[in-house]
């Protein structure tokens, strides 16, 4: 575990709290503790004054309470205390992993645990609601996903999928199929003709032998097929 632990352990920035308007600079090492000031003033003396540094190891830092003090003024309590946790050899692991690793985590986790841990963090924010994330949700809770399905995926959203009840999903992949289609008619001499054709002897193009336009209660009968091609991914989505 120690291998993921960078140079850096923590590093955070920003102007102090007004109307102080120095900059302040604030970083974690595996050894040290680094703060790094910048004074900015309108006034003529205060422009050449040059920037400071202070560097202490984290035994040291642990018991300067003045730095302490000033590091919560500029940058809050909870900065601090998570400083001081770093400082202790508290360690988080977890925001230290590679997102592919994490996300195989988090697909194992509960939908709670997901949306819990969603709220902690940017990253695990936008890790939390990834189309990544929710593929593996997907694959992972059925025994199998249709092509149809995955289509539908790339329209509306893995995570829409995993929450879409029975029926809508049936609707949509129904919609999706009208869509993928061209309009067609069929002449008198039952002829299947594809409207807006280019090449008039691709009249019957996509149209492969043995197969049948349904309409009406054949229609209906296709979508029974559908649902119990992905009947694997419909069953105990809800």
């Amino acid at each position: 575990m120690a291998s993921l632990l960078g140079k850096s352990l923590f590093e955070i920035s920003g102007q102090g709290p007004a109307p102080n308007k120095d900059f302040f600079q604030f970083s974690i090492t595996k050894t040290d503790v680094i703060w790094r000031w910048w004074k900015i003033s309108l006034r003529s003396d205060g422009r050449n004054t040059k920037p400071g540094e202070l560097r202490e190891s984290h035994e040291d830092f642990l018991d300067d309470s003045r730095l302490q003090s000033q590091l919560s003024v500029v940058f809050g309590p909870r900065i601090l205390q998570y400083s001081r946790a770093l400082c202790q050899g508290h360690y988080d692991y977890l925001d230290r992993l590679p997102d592919p690793l994490l996300l195989r985590i988090l697909a194992h986790l509960d939908l709670e645990d997901v949306a819990s841990l969603g709220c902690t963090s940017q990253r695990f924010r936008k890790l939390c609601g990834s189309e990544e994330l929710w593929e593996q949700v997907v694959r992972g809770h059925f025994k199998s996903v249709s092509a149809e399905v995955e289509a539908l995926a790339l329209e509306v959203g893995w995570r829409s999928v995993f929450f879409t009840s029975r029926l809508q999903l049936q609707k949509q992949i129904s919609r999706m199929r009208q869509r993928s289609h061209k309009q067609i008619c069929v002449e008198p001499e039952s002829h299947i003709v594809v409207q807006g054709s280019e090449d008039p002897e691709s009249t019957t193009a996509g149209i492969e032998p043995g197969s049948q336009l349904h309409s009406g209660q054949g229609e209906h009968r296709g979508t029974q097929g559908v649902a119990e091609g992905t009947g694997a991914l419909i069953q105990g989505a809800h």
